[in-house]
């Protein structure tokens, strides 16, 4: 079975200008998703869906493979449709484009569970929550589902209600979607739809079309960058991991520190070698 990674990249974004293009630790954001994705042991292949031919040129500079589409597309997946009617494959994994610590191990776990139930046609992941903070922010995607696995609702706001109160438990939807290959001609028949246009959901025009999505509940959460703010956290997150962080490759154990480039200068340092 072929798999393969699309990341659909748009150069202009509403909130925080050329944000795939951003500086993020001395590379741009965009390189960080796709060499996280590259990690992946199920994906045949991995392409950026560009809309302009900069975002085209800073892929391949750093080594990617990317593919120029439209520029009027709506939605990422719009864009993957297109990237699909030139890159034949049985399952297309959707990874957003700004999510850089998207990780590899959620690729493949979203990779291997869609492959295994042919009955459904787009699957995602959520992770588990019980933060109050993230449970009240509308930019955080919750979502609920049935005995099966399968996604009931999709929402900005809390869901569940918790009534009677309570530990704020919840699903967060995480930004990544599978999608096999039969449902492209199903979606291309698809119109906006009234709950997709009220949260500004996608996924919600699939539910209200009775196209089912199975989610999976992933071990790693990830953190879409929308703002400087996003961008600044994402930066201190990537600082924290790598000052501890242990690379094992070719036999032996790499101690990463702290990259100065994360500070605005320098290039990233290893540490001392021992053998794995």
């Amino acid at each position: 079975m072929k798999i393969v990674g699309v990341i659909p990249a748009r150069l202009e974004s509403t909130r925080l200008s050329r944000k795939l293009l951003r500086d993020l630790c001395g590379k741009p954001l965009i390189q960080h998703v796709y060499e996280n994705v590259k990690q992946s042991k199920r994906l045949s292949d991995v392409v950026v869906a560009c809309d302009d031919v900069l975002l085209e040129e800073a892929v391949r500079s750093f080594g990617g493979k990317a593919i120029l589409t439209s520029k009027n597309h709506q939605s990422g997946t719009e864009r993957i449709q297109e990237a699909a009617g030139k890159i034949p494959a049985d399952i297309y994994i959707n990874i957003q484009g700004d999510e850089p610590l998207m990780s590899a191990e959620n690729v493949d776990l979203l990779a291997s569970e869609l492959a295994g139930r042919s009955a459904n046609w787009v699957g995602t992941l959520s992770v588990r929550k019980n933060s109050e903070s993230e449970f009240v922010n509308k930019n955080v995607v919750k979502v609920v589902t049935d005995q099966n696995g399968l996604a009931l609702y999709f929402s900005r706001s809390p869901i569940p209600c918790y009534r009677d109160g309570g530990r704020a438990e919840f699903f967060k939807h995480l930004g990544i979607y599978a999608y096999r290959k039969e449902f492209w001609a199903t979606y291309s028949a698809m119109k906006p739809s009234r709950l997709e246009e009220a949260e500004k959901l996608e996924q919600l025009k699939f539910l209200e079309n009775g196209i089912s999505i199975a989610v999976f509940e992933a071990r790693h959460d990830s953190v879409g960058v929308d703002t400087e703010e996003d961008l600044e956290n994402v930066k201190q997150k990537l600082m924290n991991a790598s000052s501890l962080s242990l690379e094992k490759g070719e036999g032996r154990v790499r101690v990463w520190s702290p990259s100065p480039s994360c500070e605005g200068e320098g290039k990233k340092l290893w540490k001392g070698t021992g053998h794995a």
